[in-house]
């Protein structure tokens, strides 16, 4: 057989094998072994331990969302199970981080929550578990510190098994985009309302779309830094100080009458004032509307 009948016929062999491949009633996928669960496992107790978190639930699933492995930790509460089989099923099933649903949910898609929850925990702590660019299964913590911090033990475990993240799993890891139309935007400084409530997702700041029409009571947020944009309007801050008749209305946050001593600002459009948490302030005068934007840093 000369040179050109066996490139011809290789040629040929390797066309009828794709098309066998193409039209073969199975395919070949990655799974998630026992071995590989618990890998996932380990590194995600090990982040705990490097954040000293006080205790929480490891529960990793194959792709159809079939449990492959548990562990809880000591100190966790006992339903801390079903949530982190919950959370990690829902990531595997719908291929995405739970937060992302929690998110989508507290922006007013409620009607999501009808979903069964055999197969759907929207809550923050679940992520897809990736390999080579597949989805092999999900991972799900529950009973940590926080649902960030929950979130931050399963990424932690599911990059032990896919190494390296490459641009798909960021894509999947990657928080969602929050966006506001300017007819958003108006609506809420008409009425003075809260834009972006990063608590609900697991985040560590608030956006409020502010409007006063007059002074208001003294304030002290013990847990929240104010990062304050003033957009139109003036007023009179007063920061520091002490603040007269404290009462607290709810946990770290203190309101009072007046403050007594302190320093004196003028505010106008444009300025920018970060009153550090703890620290009393209080909008002693308004020639309004006063509109600001606040964010809100914990």
């Amino acid at each position: 057989m000369n040179l050109l009948k066996k490139v011809s016929l290789a040629a040929a062999l390797l066309l009828t094998a794709s098309v066998a491949a193409a039209q073969a009633p199975v395919v070949e996928k990655k799974g998630i072994t026992l071995a590989g669960a618990r890998k996932v496992i380990a590194a995600a107790q090990a982040e705990a331990k490097a954040k000293n978190a006080p205790g929480a639930v490891i529960a990793v699933v194959d792709e159809g969302g079939n449990v492959v492995a548990v562990e809880r930790l000591d100190g966790t509460f006992a339903a801390g199970s079903l949530i982190s089989i919950g959370k990690a099923r829902t990531a595997a099933l719908f291929q995405r981080p739970t937060s992302v649903f929690e998110n989508i949910i507290n922006k007013g898609r409620t009607a999501m929550t009808a979903l069964p929850d055999s197969f759907f925990t929207p809550l923050q702590g679940g992520v897809p578990i990736t390999v080579d660019g597949k989805i092999v299964g999900g991972v799900g913590v529950s009973g940590a510190a926080s649902a960030q911090q929950d979130e931050e033990l399963a990424i932690a475990g599911a990059n032990a098994l896919s190494g390296s993240m490459g641009m798909g799993s960021m894509s999947a890891m990657s928080k969602p985009v929050s966006y506001y139309s300017k007819e958003q935007v108006a609506a809420a400084f008409a009425k003075g309302a809260v834009l972006f409530d990063g608590e609900n997702g697991g985040r560590n700041y608030m956006v409020h779309a502010s409007r006063r029409e007059a002074a208001g009571m003294a304030e002290v947020h013990e847990q929240d830094t104010d990062i304050v944009y003033v957009l139109d309007g003036t007023a009179t801050l007063v920061t520091g100080g002490t603040v007269a008749g404290p009462k607290t209305i709810a946990p770290g946050e203190i309101r009072g009458a007046s403050i007594q001593g302190g320093e004196t600002r003028k505010l106008v459009k444009g300025d920018v004032i970060i009153v550090p948490a703890g620290t009393p302030h209080w909008f002693q005068q308004v020639t309004g509307p006063l509109t600001y934007y606040v964010v809100k840093v914990r």
